[in-house]
């Protein structure tokens, strides 16, 4: 099928969703960046920055903003993953009919265990689902730095050709067919990214760190085959890319609020200090509860869960970590 994707809108006014518009702009594509209100989208059309969410980060003419959704050849949803579904209910379903929608949050729903994608089919049944995922800073996607993501669909000649519409001279999306792993990798990597920055947190080392992320890619290829996606996902930007720079980066939000746990805060303390929003503290009883009906061993998602909900400190978890039988690595 030839797709028309000339005119993008982008729903959230967020860093990210900001972000997105940017790049769809420097590809050439008019954008609408959908925002919450009047108010938010006169200040951004009349300064031509976000100051709320890229303060600094000056946004290219093709971008303008607005606080309603119109017919577009491609929508762009970019809200936290638990807001998903409410904002899809107080969309006309028509105006998502037979386009691409690509989703760029990651996380799985609290309460249906639900991917992206499957909210996104249970709301508006007749929207093209694409996923959006990779090691990406909002910040150096918007001001033109070098990125590279994974953009994945169902038809491999449509996502193709979605993938080159939104390329530009900095963004470099790479096309792939594993939804249900480029979903997966992006709402655990989340959760993996809290571990690493409470190791940090808690001055484990470095050593324990990287012992961390393999074993999260373990653990993680173990729940991505069992939800019938692809461990060659894994392999990629949408995988090892997306783990290795969430768990290393302090200007990872999961990282950041890890660190606070890590230190012995607890997530209410970390919340009430105005900290940012950080995906992985509503993932990780999710991703345990998805794990345990799959029947999976996942002790790091485990472990992150009980720190999150201040059932363990970090050193209680890491002993127990330790102690677990020894066992061969493959």
């Amino acid at each position: 099928m030839i797709m028309r994707l000339e005119t993008v809108a982008a729903i959230g006014g967020g860093a990210w969703g900001t972000a997105l518009a940017q790049a769809a702009a420097m590809a050439g594509r008019q954008v609408r960046l959908v925002v919450r209100s009047a108010e938010q989208a006169e200040a951004i059309n009349r300064e031509h920055i976000n100051a709320r969410a890229l303060p600094g980060q000056y946004l290219l003419p093709g971008v303008v903003a607005t606080d309603r959704l119109e017919r577009a050849d491609l929508v762009i949803l970019a809200v936290p993953a638990q807001s998903t579904r409410t904002l899809l209910s107080g969309l006309d379903p028509d105006l998502l009919a037979g386009r691409p929608v690509v989703l760029s949050a990651k996380g799985l729903e609290t309460g249906t265990l639900a991917r992206q994608s499957e909210i996104l089919l249970d709301m508006a049944p007749d929207a093209v689902p694409y996923v959006l995922s990779g090691p990406s800073f909002a910040a150096d996607l918007a001001a033109g730095r070098p990125t590279a993501v994974t953009l994945a669909g169902d038809d491999a000649s449509d996502t193709s050709d979605l993938a080159a519409a939104l390329a530009g001279p900095s963004f470099r999306p790479y096309a792939a067919d594993d939804r249900i792993g480029v979903e997966i990798a992006g709402a655990l990597k989340n959760v993996y990214a809290l571990a690493c920055g409470a190791v940090d947190g808690a001055n484990l080392g470095a050593s324990a760190r990287a012992a961390l992320i393999a074993r999260g890619y373990a653990e993680m290829a173990r729940v991505v085959t069992a939800m019938g996606g692809s461990a060659h996902t894994l392999t990629g930007l949408a995988g090892l890319g997306d783990l290795t720079l969430t768990c290393t980066s302090v200007q990872s939000r999961n990282y950041q609020f890890g660190m606070a746990l890590g230190a012995g805060r607890s997530t209410e303390e970390i919340v009430a200090s105005g900290a940012r929003l950080a995906e992985g503290v509503a993932t990780a009883p999710v991703a345990a509860a998805l794990a345990k009906s799959l029947d999976i061993d996942a002790p790091l998602i485990d472990a992150v869960d009980a720190v999150v909900a201040g059932k363990a400190d970090i050193a209680t978890i890491v002993a127990g970590l330790m102690s677990r039988p020894l066992k061969r690595e493959v």
